[in-house]
């Protein structure tokens, strides 16, 4: 999945109760895996809706000292005018991107392929939803930000997902990734895709983490916009 990184391991994977006609594909967060997510859409599956959880290359981040760790790019700061890694950005959105081609060839389209992610995963996600040229079911971006959000113009006429769905989720209480920056970033997607279609839901006390209301909250939104056909 990541170039000649075969040190990627498989995604971890919950297969559909029954025939598979749509699939979530959610990233993790830095410094995590795909396994913790996968148990937490175990719990709130849709039997039709696989869910894929890749594991992002293990590479040194700037903002960590240069410890080698699971990352989907370097993160060189977390202020709003830090230095971004756009070239590693790029290509972790071109990843993505083959992994829903990948998912195409395994006969579910990219109209029926919600796209997620928490924090740095987060992140991606959104990138990677609104510069690729594959239409998408939904995004759904909890606890993070739009990277390289000033490459971005104010309305894109090839934007092949201005007009799906976009459920952000964030923590009142985030010391990490405050929640101001949910809300710039919210602010940021209205002025690029349908403004009625972007929802920010905030949870008061939730910490740079994840909670049953949410939960429930992104598995109301799957089923909503991964309905049975």
């Amino acid at each position: 999945m990541c170039g000649n990184n075969m040190s990627v391991p498989l995604p971890a994977f919950v297969p559909a109760l029954r025939k598979a006609t749509a699939a979530v594909i959610f990233l993790h967060g830095l410094g995590d895996t795909g396994h913790g997510w996968a148990e937490a859409f175990a719990e709130i599956r849709t039997s039709h809706v696989k869910y894929i959880c890749p594991h992002a290359p293990i590479m040194p981040v700037t903002l960590n000292m240069n410890m080698s760790m699971p990352s989907w790019f370097d993160i060189i700061g977390l202020s709003t005018d830090a230095e971004e890694d756009e070239i590693g950005i790029k290509k972790a959105a071109e990843n993505i991107k083959a992994l829903i081609d990948q998912e195409v060839k395994n006969g579910i389209p990219s109209h029926r392929i919600v796209l997620g992610g928490f924090s740095q995963g987060g992140a991606l996600s959104l990138y990677t939803a609104l510069t690729t040229q594959q239409k998408l079911a939904g995004v759904v971006a909890l606890s993070c930000w739009l990277p390289l959000r000033s490459s971005f113009p104010q309305v894109s006429t090839n934007m092949v997902n201005k007009d799906i769905h976009f459920l952000q989720c964030h923590g009142e209480a985030d010391p990490l990734v405050p929640l101001a920056f949910g809300s710039l970033t919210v602010e940021k997607l209205k002025t690029l895709v349908n403004p009625n279609n972007v929802t920010l839901k905030t949870y008061p006390r939730m910490p740079h983490s994840a909670c049953s209301e949410e939960m429930m909250d992104i598995k109301r939104f799957i089923e909503k916009q991964l309905p049975p056909v």
